[in-house]
C-alpha cells in the first residue's frame, strides 16, 4: 500500500490537542493549524470544547466528516481504543506519536483496514511543499529529506543543515516501525520532487537487501542517500565460531551495502549535515585538491585533514607555481599549500584571482579557501562590498572554510552554490564524503543457481564441498589406523579433520619428512586431544607465498556477505579485512584486494614476484556464489589460503550448516 495519505491530506485531525504549550498536543495542534487554509483542520480533546481558539471535539466520531489523517498525542494506555474507533470510520492514514506499551497486534488492525500507521513512539512527519507540519520541531524548507529511527537524532540533522543554509523538503520519524517501515519511506521519496538528497538514520535495517535496493532507487533518480547508524546490525550481537565472522565488524558489512546500494556513510549527526551542504551546492570533479590559505598554521592544519579524509593534496607544477608567485609578496609559499603571506590585506582580488588559477589550471579539482575570507566585511565594515565582489567572482568549484559564522559574505557565497563551513574539519570531512559520492554507484547483484553437494563435518568434507566449486587444496590421505603416503610428497602436514581452529588447539604438526615422523606425531595427537580421523597432506613449500583468508557467512539483516584479508595464524592480530555483500564477481574482487593493507604483498613485495590475483578473486567469487546459492549454509571458512604465483591453494577450510 502506498503512503500517499501522508504526502497531501485534505483533512488532519488532532486527537490530544492542548492548549497547555509544553505539551505534544499543542505543538502539533499548533502546525495543524498553520495550514487551515490548505485543509480542513479537527481538533480532538475529551475534555475541553475548546482548544486553541477552536472548536474541539470530544471524539472522532463526533467529527463532522471522516479525517484522512489522525494524529495521536494521547497516552499508550488510550491510544489503542482511538486508533481501532478511527479504522472503524475509514481512516486512511494515522501517525502515533504515543509512547509506551502498545498491543502486538496493533499493525496488523491497521493493515487489515487498509490503512497505514506512522509510529508509535515516532516525532511525526513535516512536508515543506504541502505545509504538513505534524512534527516536533521546527523546520526550514528546503531539499533534504530525513528519514529517522530516532526522531530527536533526525531533528539535530535538520537543525544542523539550517544552520548550514539547508532546509528540508521532508522529514519522516519512523518510531517502532509498526507498520510503515524506513524501507516504505525512503520508496516514497523516489518520485518526491522537492527531495533531491536524502539524510538517514537507522538502528536496525529489517530486509537489508531489501533497503540497499531502494537506496540505489533514490541514487538512480539522482538523489544521493547518507547513511548514519550506530553499530549496522544484529551482527555486532553475535559472536561467530569462524574468524570470518569475528573480524567482521558490524559496521563493515554496514560500508558493504552502501558501496552495494551507492550509499555514503557517515560518523555523526554533523557529518551528515555537512555532506548535505556540499552535495547539494556543488559535485566534486575528484579528489584532487588545492588549498589556499590566508594562514600558514590554517593551510598546514587543512593538508592533513584532507589527506585523513581520502584527498589528494598535489604539489603544484613549476609553471603553476610561478604563474601563482606573480601574485604573491615574496617568500609565499606556492606548492600547495598555497599561503597569501598577507596579499589578501593588500588586495581582497588576490582571493578570486588565485582561486581562478587554480581551478582553471586542470591540476586540481577543487580549491578549498581557508581562513580570515569572510571576516573582512564583519571587522570592517568598509570592506564589505569589495569582499562581496570578491564573491562573485569565484568559481563553482570552490569550498570555503571561513572563520566568520555568519554574515553578508557567508550568505553571498552560499546562494552563490558555494559550501561554507564554520571549521575546517567539517568541510574536508564533508569533501570527502562529497569525492566518495560520484564513485558511490549502485552495484548490481547478480543471480546464481543453487550449487548442489553435502555439507558435512569436518575438514574432508569442506574439502569435497570447496573443491567442487574449483578450490584447490593439496593431495591428501585420510589416516586410518595405517599412513599411506604412497602418492604423497613429503614434506608432509599432519591435522586432526575435526578441529575448527587445528593451530589454536595443537591439533596440526608440520614439516614431517618420512613414515616414521607421520606415525610418531600421530600417536602423540591421539594422546594429547583423542582418537579421531586425521589427514596427511602433502606440505605447500613453494617461495614467496602470501597467506590470506576467505569467508563467508550470512548476516542477519543484509544476508550472505563474503570477506577476504591477511590470513594465516596472526589473523586476529592483523585485522586486515574488507567485506563485499555477495555474490560479487572476479573484478569485483579484485577491487576487494585493492582495498586491503596488505595489497602490496599482493604485487610483489621487495623484489618478490606478483601473486595470482585473478586466481585468489576467482576463488572469492566462487565462495560468494555458494553462500548465495546455499541458503543451508551459514559459514564458510578458508585459512589460510597460501597464493603465489602459481595460483591460491587452500590448506585449511570450514564449512558451517545452517543449525
Amino acid at each position: 500500500m502506498t503512503l500517499a495519505v501522508f504526502r497531501d491530506p485534505a483533512s488532519v485531525a488532532v486527537v490530544g490537542a492542548s492548549d497547555h504549550p509544553a505539551k505534544w498536543g499543542n505543538w502539533l495542534a499548533r502546525g495543524a493549524i498553520s495550514a487551515v487554509h490548505r485543509r480542513a483542520v479537527y481538533l480532538v480533546n475529551a475534555t475541553a470544547s475548546i482548544v486553541l481558539d477552536r472548536p474541539s471535539y470530544r471524539r472522532l466520531s463526533d467529527l463532522p466528516e471522516v479525517p484522512e489523517l489522525v494524529v495521536l498525542t494521547i497516552p499508550a494506555s488510550t491510544a489503542g481504543v482511538v486508533v481501532d474507533e478511527a479504522l472503524e470510520l475509514g481512516v486512511r492514514g494515522l501517525i502515533v506519536i504515543s509512547a509506551g506499551g502498545f498491543e502486538e497486534d496493533l499493525g496488523k488492525r491497521v493493515q487489515a483496514a487498509s490503512a497505514r500507521m506512522i509510529g508509535p513512539n515516532c516525532l511525526g512527519l513535516y512536508d515543506a511543499a504541502a505545509e504538513l507540519r505534524l512534527a516536533w520541531g521546527s523546520f526550514t524548507a528546503g531539499s533534504l529529506g530525513i528519514v529517522s529511527q530516532s526522531g530527536q537524532l533526525g531533528v539535530e540533522i535538520a537543525n544542523l543543515a539550517a544552520a548550514q543554509g539547508i532546509g528540508v523538503s521532508r522529514f519522516v520519524s519512523v518510531g517502532n516501525q509498526t507498520d510503515v517501515t524506513i524501507r516504505d519511506v525512503l520508496e516514497d521519496l523516489v518520485d518526491h520532487e522537492p527531495t533531491r538528497m536524502v539524510a538517514l538514520y537507522a538502528e536496525d535495517f529489517g530486509d537489508g537487501r531489501v533497503l540497499v535496493r531502494t537506496v540505489a532507487r533514490l541514487r538512480e533518480a539522482g538523489k544521493p542517500t547518507v547513511l548514519l547508524t550506530v553499530g549496522g546490525s544484529d551482527a555486532s550481537r553475535e559472536a561467530a565460531r569462524s574468524h570470518t565472522g569475528a573480524l567482521t565488524a558490524p559496521l563493515d558489512v554496514v560500508d558493504a551495502a552502501c558501496r552495494a546500494a551507492g550509499a555514503i556513510r557517515v560518523r555523526t549527526p554533523a557529518e551528515a549535515a555537512a555532506v548535505a551542504q556540499l552535495l547539494l551546492r556543488t559535485n566534486p570533479a575528484g579528489d584532487r585538491l588545492a588549498i589556499l590559505a590566508d594562514s600558514g598554521g590554517q593551510g598546514a592544519i587543512a593538508a592533513d585533514l584532507a589527506i585523513a579524509a581520502g584527498l589528494r593534496v598535489p604539489r603544484l607544477s613549476d609553471a603553476l607555481s610561478a604563474q601563482l608567485a606573480q601574485w604573491l609578496p615574496e617568500g609565499a609559499t606556492t606548492r600547495n599549500p598555497v599561503d597569501l603571506a598577507g596579499a589578501g590585506e593588500q588586495d581582497l582580488g588576490v582571493y578570486s584571482r588565485v582561486a581562478g588559477m587554480l581551478t582553471s589550471s586542470e591540476e586540481v579539482d577543487t580549491v578549498l579557501l581557508t581562513g580570515y575570507f569572510g571576516s573582512y566585511g564583519v571587522d570592517t565594515a568598509t570592506l564589505q562590498g569589495r569582499e562581496l565582489e570578491v564573491v562573485a567572482e569565484l568559481g563553482p568549484a570552490t569550498v570555503v572554510h571561513s572563520m566568520s559564522e555568519s554574515c553578508s559574505t557567508v550568505d553571498a557565497l552560499r546562494n552563490q552554490g558555494i559550501p561554507v563551513y564554520r571549521d575546517v574539519d567539517s568541510a574536508l570531512t564533508a569533501l570527502g564524503g562529497g569525492v566518495r559520492s560520484p564513485r558511490a554507484v549502485p552495484r548490481a547483484m547478480s543471480r546464481v543457481g543453487r550449487l548442489t553437494g553435502t555439507v558435512g563435518s569436518g575438514y574432508l568434507a569442506a574439502r569435497e564441498l570447496l573443491s567442487a566449486i574449483g578450490v584447490r587444496f593439496p593431495a591428501y590421505a585420510e589416516v586410518n589406523g595405517v599412513v599411506q603416503l604412497e602418492s604423497l610428497r613429503a614434506p608432509y602436514v599432519l591435522k586432526a579433520d575435526w578441529l575448527s581452529h587445528k593451530s589454536e588447539a595443537g591439533g596440526v604438526v608440520l614439516g614431517l619428512t618420512d613414515r616414521n615422523e607421520v606415525v610418531a606425531a600421530h600417536a602423540d595427537l591421539v594422546a594429547r586431544i583423542g582418537p579421531g580421523r586425521y589427514v596427511v597432506e602433502e606440505m605447500d613449500t613453494r617461495p614467496h607465498v602470501v597467506e590470506m583468508i576467505v569467508g563467508a557467512r550470512r548476516d542477519p539483516s543484509f544476508g550472505p556477505v563474503v570477506m577476504v584479508g591477511a590470513g594465516g595464524i596472526e589473523v586476529e592480530l592483523r585485522r586486515d579485512t574488507t567485506v563485499e555483500l555477495a555474490p560479487v564477481d572476479s573484478q569485483q574482487a579484485l577491487e576487494m584486494l585493492h582495498r586491503l593493507r596488505c595489497a602490496p604483498l599482493l604485487d610483489g613485495w621487495r623484489g618478490r614476484s606478483a601473486v595470482d590475483k585473478r586466481g585468489l578473486a576467482d576463488l572469492i567469487a566462487a565462495v560468494s556464489e555458494l553462500i548465495t546459492a546455499r541458503p543451508d549454509i551459514a559459514e564458510v571458512e578458508l585459512n589460510p589460503v597460501r597464493v603465489t604465483v602459481d595460483g591460491p591453494l587452500a590448506v585449511d577450510a570450514l564449512v558451517v550448516e545452517v543449525s
